[in-house]
């Protein structure tokens, strides 16, 4: 079976560390489907004196190196890239597998109608015309093969900036032949025809036939993304809405509906959490526990666990479904560190979670004072282990790293809902971005651990699909849980999930390669957060044959 991804509008990094884990730790067959921002891309031995004729950055484009055949090229809006993520034999070479993705997009060119399509003997690529006067190339090709597993791919264009190829280089290096695009051959198609055409005969062609697709929301709405999109006051309308509509999600259950009786906590307010409760007074410090209204509170603090959020309780986004606090933040303190360590001592934490609000006003993103918060946590508390539930960084894989080097018992960041549904839920997030942050974490060899919030109106088959996605670039603990709609200014409940769906998908997720799957309708990030760590044997990146 083909595992076909539409991910939208993807920087050219991003989507390289989701391709680099499908790569290096996956076993099954996957097709990415995107487009990039501006970005130049180039391969070991391009001739860049010769073909580059531009400062990237002042033309707005990245500039990446990577580890393909080819010279330099160009992906950007209008251009449809494609990343086939195969196992094949190594005795039937790079070669055949570029033979194998030209007939690909052959194919699909010849069902939008373009006449002329093939390939050029001693070049790579798709052109028009061969053997005639005209002869010009609509597609690139550069693929690589490496242990009997492929990456990279196509980029096809289908109405891109041309000025980027004609103007600011020699796409692939060859000068004497010019590009094209589908609008310039006078074919009006848009990106989803021609995906929906090329996913179609990417699974009959390395899939037998069978193909799993998930895609991204279609519907773009740049004039409403703002992160503050809940409502200010009584009455107000939730905007989210409208993306939830665009996603194909219809209204949900009303805020009064009756919960089941297995969404129902037994909450134990004993003398143990209020101690823990004078603690955390008395060092003015906030747990995510009490903060979003956890209904395992008592448990976990009972159990020598406890979630601190660092980096104040107020964040830069408003997700759909989340109730902390989006006023504008407060600088970060500079002895929070030493004091949720001694919290954490205080406490007698054998296990402590740092999670964070989201700091897109700080450049780093917050993340150097997580680390700096494991760091004190573990100089006065050596034998407590440390979990971190952090943003996305916005992709940044500076601060990402900044985190990693302080090398965290385990790595957090949840992916939270399904493809179809991120916009609505998360909008200032993105689903190949929060698998690239897992994938980069990975690729440390930290242990990596996601979560998935259920009830907001994705399908079995979706979350069936975004599973084997996070076991596909290595995660070695997931979460999942039921949503409960914080107030009348989130997202709706779609739907009350039944215990035993949750417990197929916690089979079904350890099935797949995921070494632990914490799976219920109470199940938070961090419940049962120790134990995961102490039974999990982190998924190697190893690739098997």
């Amino acid at each position: 079976m083909l595992r076909v991804r539409w991910i939208g509008r993807v920087a050219y990094r991003e989507a390289l560390e989701l391709q680099t884990a499908l790569f290096e730790n996956g076993t099954e067959s996957h097709l990415l489907l995107l487009e990039h921002p501006h970005v130049f891309t180039h391969g070991p031995r391009a001739e860049l004196d010769k073909n580059l004729k531009c400062d990237p950055a002042a033309v707005g484009a990245d500039f990446v190196a990577v580890k393909r055949g080819g010279d330099i090229t160009y992906h950007g809006p209008g251009q449809l890239v494609g990343y086939p993520i195969l196992n094949i034999d190594n005795a039937i070479g790079a070669s055949q597998h570029v033979c194998e993705v030209e007939q690909l997009v052959i194919d699909t060119l010849r069902e939008i109608g373009v006449a002329g399509a093939g390939r050029m003997e001693g070049y790579a690529g798709v052109w028009l015309d061969v053997g005639t006067e005209r002869v010009r190339k609509i597609s690139a090709i550069g693929v690589r093969l490496a242990h009997g597993r492929t990456m990279h791919g196509f980029a096809l264009n289908i109405d891109p900036d041309m000025t980027f190829m004609r103007e600011h280089i020699v796409p692939c290096g060859i000068g004497e032949f010019p590009v094209t695009s589908l609008r310039e051959e006078g074919f009006d198609v848009d990106m989803k025809t021609v995906v929906d055409i090329v996913a179609r005969l990417a699974a009959e062609k390395w899939g037998d036939g069978s193909g799993e697709r998930q895609d991204v929301a279609w519907v773009h709405r740049p004039e409403d993304l703002s992160r503050f999109s809940r409502g200010e006051g009584p009455g107000e309308p939730v905007r989210l809405l409208g993306r939830l509509a665009d996603a194909g999600v219809e209204a949900g259950l009303d805020i009064t509906d009756r919960k089941p009786e297995w969404l129902r906590p037994r909450v134990n307010i004993g003398e143990d959490v209020l101690r823990i409760k004078r603690t955390l007074a008395d060092l003015d410090l906030v747990t995510v526990c009490e903060e979003a209204g956890c209904p395992n509170l008592s448990e976990c603090w009972k159990d020598g666990t406890a979630t601190f959020m660092v980096l104040g309780e107020r964040c830069t986004r408003a997700c759909g479904f989340c109730l902390v606090d989006t006023r504008k933040p407060e600088p970060p303190a500079s002895d929070e560190p030493a004091r949720v360590a001694e919290a954490v001592e205080r406490m007698g934490l054998s296990y402590a979670v740092l999670t964070m609000v989201a700091r897109d006003d700080l450049a780093d993103g917050g993340f150097a004072h997580v680390a700096e918060c494991v760091r004190v946590i573990r100089e006065r508390n050596p034998h407590t282990k440390v979990e971190t539930l952090v943003s996305d960084a916005k992709g940044e894989a500076s601060s990402i790293d900044s985190l990693v080097a302080a090398r965290p018992d385990v790595f957090n960041h949840n992916i939270e809902t399904v493809a179809r549904l991120q916009r609505a839920v998360r909008p200032s997030a993105g689903y190949a971005r929060s698998l690239g942050v897992l994938s980069r974490a990975k690729s440390a060899g930290l242990v990596v651990k996601s979560g998935l919030v259920l009830g907001m109106g994705e399908t079995v088959e979706e979350v069936d699909g975004c599973l084997a996605d996070l076991a596909g670039v290595g995660v070695d603990i997931v979460t999942i849980g039921q949503y409960l709609r914080p107030t009348s200014h989130h997202l709706p409940v779609a739907r009350w999930i039944h215990p035993d769906e949750f417990a197929r998908w916690k089979d079904l997720g350890e099935g797949l390669g995921i070494g632990h799957v914490e799976s219920s309708p109470l199940t938070r990030s961090s419940y049962h957060a120790k134990q995961a760590a102490e039974t999990t044997v982190p998924v190697s990146l190893t690739v098997k044959r």
